[in-house]
C-alpha cells in the first residue's frame, strides 16, 4: 500500500538551458507530488522533458526557479541549494539507467558493495547487505560474476540491488527496460513494484514501454517540457495536479 506522505514533491519547477538567442526551455512550470512507497511512470516522447525532471528530482541539475522539496525539507530553491546536495543524493536517491553502467572489473557483489563502502560502510558489513539485496532480487547466485557474464536482466537486477544499497527514499529509473525483451522488461517492471512495497521506496521510471502500465500506481504525462496529465493507472481521467 502506498503512504499519503509526500516523498518528493516539485513546485513550479523550470529549467532553461542557455541564454538569449541560444535559450531553451526544457521544462516549464512542472508541479507534481510522490507519496512515500508510490510506483509512477513518466511517459512522453524525446524531448518532452522527461530525463530533465529525473536530473532535477535526482540532485544532479538545479532547477532555474521553482522548490523542490524532500520529505519535509526544502532542498532546492531555484538554483539555490538549501542543504547538501551531495549529502541529499547519497542518502536519499537511488539511480537505474537505461545502461546499468557496472564496473566491467567489479563482480556482481562487489559493484553492489562499492555503493555501500563509499558511504563508510564496513566492509563486512557492506558485502553482508550486498549479498542480502542480491538474494531478494533472485541473482545471488550470479554473485561472483563479472557483468560481461550476466544477461541483460540480470545487470539490471544488479543494477537495482546497488540503487537499493543504501535504502533510499526515492528510486530514479530512466527508460529501464529499452535494451530488453518483452518478458525481461515486464520482470524488470514487476521489480520495482516490489521495491516500492518491499523496502518503502517511492519509485518513479521513465519509460517509452506501454506494456506494462498496469503495474504503477499513476501515470504522469510530459510533453513540450509540461507535465499534461496525472492520472490513475488504468483510469482515463486525469487527476489535478497537487
Amino acid at each position: 500500500m502506498t503512504g499519503s506522505a509526500s516523498a518528493i514533491q516539485g513546485q513550479s519547477l523550470t529549467k532553461i538551458y542557455g541564454s538569449g538567442n541560444a535559450e531553451v526551455t526544457g521544462m516549464e512550470d512542472v508541479t507534481f507530488s510522490l507519496s512515500i512507497g508510490e510506483v509512477v511512470a513518466l511517459l512522453g516522447p524525446s524531448g518532452s522533458g522527461k530525463s530533465t525532471l529525473l536530473t532535477i528530482m535526482g540532485l544532479i541539475n538545479a532547477p532555474t526557479s521553482g522548490k523542490l522539496l524532500i520529505g519535509e525539507a526544502l532542498v532546492t530553491d531555484g538554483p539555490v541549494a538549501k542543504v547538501n546536495l551531495r549529502v541529499y543524493r547519497r542518502k536519499f536517491i537511488g539511480y537505474v539507467l537505461q545502461k546499468t553502467n557496472l564496473i566491467p572489473f567489479l563482480t556482481a557483489v562487489e559493484n553492489v558493495q562499492l555503493a555501500l563502502e563509499i558511504n563508510d560502510i564496513p566492509c563486512r558489513a557492506a558485502r553482508n547487505r550486498a549479498m542480502e539485496l542480491l538474494e531478494s532480487l533472485d541473482v545471488v547466485h550470479r554473485s561472483g560474476n563479472l557483468p560481461y557474464m550476466l544477461s541483460g536482466g540480470e545487470q539490471q537486477r544488479v543494477a537495482i540491488a546497488r540503487a537499493l544499497a543504501n535504502k533510499p527514499m526515492l528510486v530514479l529509473a530512466d527508460e529501464p527496460t529499452a535494451a530488453l525483451d518483452s518478458v525481461r522488461g515486464r520482470q524488470v517492471m514487476e521489480l520495482f513494484r516490489t521495491v516500492a512495497r518491499e523496502y518503502g521506496a517511492t519509485v518513479m521510471v521513465a519509460t517509452h514501454d506501454h506494456r506494462s502500465l498496469d503495474i504503477f500506481d499513476r501515470i504522469l504525462e510530459m510533453e513540450d517540457g509540461r507535465l499534461v496529465s496525472q492520472k490513475q493507472a488504468n483510469k482515463d481521467s486525469p487527476i489535478g495536479q497537487d
